[in-house]
């Protein structure tokens, strides 16, 4: 019981962590479970080619329950753009899937080296990127919308997170207003996280942590939630208090500092 303290104060700041962010920048806490996930599993001595792999599971399990409340919450004030949900779903579901099953093919470093690299680049993004950028003033359609809402749920899947990172800039850049681009992106983290967590519970993984069901830890996902729940409306309360575009740019320092560390332990092992 001893050997499981720290682990288990670890993953309850990291989940109250987590549910900070999500509430103060819109951004789902997943990009910052999965590192977090990973130290912890390591310093445990639960090491092995596919810990990564439990890590990605476990942090999108979590983005099911949190994005179900956030896009309820969202829709009680009538912000989520479900013409622009309904029609980005099935494709971002197919993309998910696609991300999992290239997750259980790779090793934990490659997985390590992925993550690290799409990190700094949303890092890189999030600090210099203007609210006024514009690619077009309408969502992508037709062909571009199978391109884009695959690409969405795969990548996503890769990174352990929900839709705000990447479903929030590429709405803005399309002409959707803040708000609505946040409120929708939960929406996407609901077809992302679903068909790609049912596809990890049929895949175990050896030298996985006690209580792991396929590749999703459950103690972690209980405790990360439980966390998360509590926290979050305090970030929310937070965001109005606080300079957002300052406090993004503090973010995008920390999760390129978190990405490059990542890289490094990578390439270093």
């Amino acid at each position: 019981m001893t050997e499981l303290i720290l682990p288990i104060i670890a993953l309850a700041l990291t989940g109250a962590f987590a549910g900070i962010l999500a509430g103060l920048l819109g951004v789902g806490g997943g990009i910052v479970l999965v590192p977090a996930f990973f130290y912890v599993f390591s310093a445990a001595g639960y090491g092995g080619p596919q810990l990564m792999q439990i890590c990605l599971a476990t942090s999108l399990a979590t983005i099911i329950v949190t994005s179900l409340r956030s896009v309820l919450a969202h829709n009680r004030k009538g912000a989520v753009d479900w013409d622009i949900l309904r029609q980005w779903a099935p494709g971002i579901g197919v993309g998910a899937l696609a991300g999992a099953l290239i997750v259980g093919s790779l090793r934990t470093e490659t997985l390590a080296i992925i993550f690290g690299v799409l990190v700094s680049v949303i890092a890189v993004y999030m600090a210099v990127s203007k609210p006024h950028w514009r690619l077009a003033d309408q969502m992508p359609r037709g062909g571009w919308l199978w391109l884009f809402s695959p690409f969405t749920g795969f990548v996503s899947v890769l990174l352990g997170i929900g839709g705000g990172s990447i479903g929030v800039p590429l709405m803005t850049l399309h002409g959707r207003p803040i708000h609505r681009a946040v409120a929708t992106a939960a929406g996407f983290g609901v077809a992302i996280a679903v068909p790609s967590v049912v596809l990890f519970l049929m895949m175990p993984v050896e030298l996985a942590p006690p209580y792991t069901l396929g590749s999703v830890n459950l103690p972690a996902f209980f405790l990360t939630i439980s966390m998360t729940l509590i926290t979050a409306p305090w970030g929310a309360t937070l965001a109005h208090r606080t300079d957002a575009v300052r406090l993004k740019r503090y973010f995008a320092f920390f999760l390129l500092l978190v990405g490059l560390n990542m890289l490094r332990k990578a390439l270093a092992g």
